[in-house]
């Protein structure tokens, strides 16, 4: 598995590992399942239920193509449409839990969404996705030809290395911070902070984490109203995290 680093908006770098060609054949086959369901579907309400094909017997070929293409355009577009509602995901990648972002860091946008899309002609449609294996498995970042163009790739997100060797937190969107004084800390402060953290709790090295709190707040004015200097740090990261990324 080839594993990716992109750095966040906050200069963190945070590593990934790239989604594997099985991963994203089943992505394909399940939105391809929902696509012939749709053409399935489409063709037994217009021509069966509603006699569309007798309609069809009375019109030129340039209506009847038009007709067609209004009818199915849905499945010409559906990877294009999704991935840019679902920022990156279509229905298959959600079930398998894959995505599609940008080796640059920020997040992809339509252009690079269509920029795939245009390619799957070459990657998917053309020779049956042999393109688009054989460019995936040679590819040091495992992208296809529509995602070296675009500048994308695609990731697992079952597999994503632990984020606790950076300054980010999991916050949930209820999470209520405690010390809004935290943000006269800095990113290279609060990387300080959870490092000497997480190395003296794992000692129990009591006497190391007493002088980071003192430090704290002594630098900050936050008096810690935890009760315990170990939850007083988790919070204070939690806390930073939240106002930072709110800001």
């Amino acid at each position: 598995m080839s594993e990716l680093s992109i750095n966040t908006t906050q200069n963190v770098r945070i590593n990934f590992i790239a989604a594997s060609p099985g991963e994203r054949i089943g992505s394909y086959f399940i939105d391809l399942a929902i696509k012939v369901a749709y053409v399935a579907v489409v063709s037994l309400v217009f021509f069966y239920w509603l006699n569309f094909d007798k309609l069809f017997q009375t019109l030129d070929n340039w209506s009847k193509g038009s007709i067609v293409l209004i009818l199915y355009f849905p499945f010409f577009i559906y990877s294009l449409t999704l991935e840019s509602i679902f920022e990156g995901q279509t229905i298959g990648k959600k079930l398998v839990r894959i995505k599609v972002v940008k080796i640059d860091g920020y997040q992809a946008g339509f252009g690079d969404y269509l920029m795939r899309w245009f390619f799957r002609l070459v990657d998917i449609t053309l020779l049956y996705g042999i393109v688009a294996v054989v460019s995936v498995i040679s590819s040091k970042k495992a992208q296809r030809l529509g995602d070296m163009v675009a500048g994308t790739a695609v990731i697992t997100l079952k597999n994503k290395i632990n984020i606790s060797h950076t300054i980010l937190e999991e916050i949930g969107e209820s999470y209520v911070p405690t010390y809004p004084l935290v943000i006269k800390l800095s990113d290279n402060d609060m990387r300080i902070i959870k490092e000497t953290f997480q190395n003296a709790e794992a000692r129990n090295d009591q006497e190391v984490i007493y002088k980071l709190v003192a430090k704290i707040e002594t630098v900050t004015g936050i008096k810690n109203q935890s009760g315990s200097e170990n939850d007083f740090l988790r919070v204070i990261l939690k806390d930073y995290n939240f106002y930072t990324q709110n800001m």
